[in-house]
């Protein structure tokens, strides 16, 4: 079985060069304008969270729905999760809530790759694209514990026995916290084929396995685990964006000599056949979050870029990730 794994998600690695990196919201708000945006606060907004708590997904919804709130954007909104295979018991359920104007999901990338990797009837091509929220690099991490205290440690010893090192990432095949190690492997020289890729349903999953020794590295979005890294539990042994992430002691890859720049996306989705009248009064909600000092200091916090496009622009951007990917993985017996 490992071989077959290992196979399939070094094929996922050959191919990322394909790839460019009724009564809703609105009605139950205080008022409208000419519009049809809400011009009071929100009442009855949910946000799904389609993975476990303490992710990446499950953290931005719940700072995006705290500056909602914190602003009197809108008033108690619900942040619930519903996890299960990478995101698509979550895309399922938005998909069949066709009309809701109150629920949105929180998602991103992993979702993309996830809808493919496991068979989804669902895609989110058929939700309603609201707003993209924020990029972020990733970290490729290990516990305090860890031998390895440099990136260059854990590459010397990974390409002396790549299959000897669980690499764990809080996405399905074909998500970022996969495609990040695979290119990573790749950018160093090890046949991608021996790499052991273990994969966890989210964030709050790949934790404890991150604490408990389990994996000789992770590789997720450091904003998901900032306290356990302040803490000292969790160390970074580089990141993979362009520039240092503020508040975490680690180098690049690339200032490592490891070409390679890597960035995940987050943003939110509502059912399909909402109303135009709900449509228009939750993205003007996420437009005044954005806008919002609240934001600016949750992006600082969570060491979050802002990468903030709404409605038709998000939906182009949401159409071009899906067909990317759908490409990729067909062509390599992975959708």
């Amino acid at each position: 079985m490992r071989q077959i794994r290992a196979l399939r998600v070094a094929a996922v690695a050959a191919g990322i060069a394909l790839m460019a990196t009724g009564c809703g919201a609105t009605g139950k708000s205080t008022g409208s304008d000419s519009t049809g945006a809400a011009a009071g606060p929100i009442t009855g907004l949910q946000i799904m969270v389609p993975n476990t708590p303490g992710g990446g997904y499950d953290t931005t919804a719940r700072a995006a729905a705290k500056v909602l709130d914190d602003e009197k954007i809108s008033t108690n909104t619900e942040v619930f999760n519903l996890a299960g295979a990478g995101g698509t018991v979550g895309l399922a359920r938005i998909v069949n809530e066709k009309g809701n104007g109150d629920l949105t999901m929180l998602m991103g990338l992993g979702v993309v790759g996830a809808s493919y990797t496991n068979k989804s009837e669902s895609k989110l091509t058929e939700t309603t694209p609201l707003a993209k929220l924020i990029e972020e690099p990733g970290a490729i991490m290990v516990s305090k514990d860890s031998p390895y205290k440099t990136i260059d440690d854990l590459v010397t010893a990974w390409k002396a026995n790549p299959g000897s090192i669980a690499v764990g990432g809080g996405s399905s095949p074909g998500g970022p916290d996969h495609l990040l190690p695979m290119q990573l492997a790749g950018a160093v020289g090890i046949d991608a084929t021996k790499v052991n890729f273990v994969s966890y349903d989210g964030g709050g999953d790949l934790l404890p396995a991150i604490l408990g020794n389990k994996l000789g590295f992770a590789a997720s979005g450091a904003g998901e685990y900032l306290q356990q890294i302040k803490s000292g539990e969790i160390r970074v042994l580089a990141t993979s964006g362009e520039n240092r992430l503020e508040g975490v002691d680690a180098p690049t890859l690339k200032e490592s000599n490891i070409d390679l720049v890597f960035t995940n996306w987050r943003g939110i989705v509502a059912p399909p056949g909402i109303s135009d009248d709900d449509k228009k009064s939750l993205i003007a909600a996420l437009e005044k979050m954005h806008a919002s000092a609240g934001w600016k200091e949750a992006l600082k916090t969570h060491s979050w870029s802002d990468a903030f496009v709404t409605g038709d622009e998000f939906q182009t951007f949401l159409t071009d990730q899906d067909k990317r990917v759908a490409d990729v993985l067909s062509k390599l017996g992975l959708a």
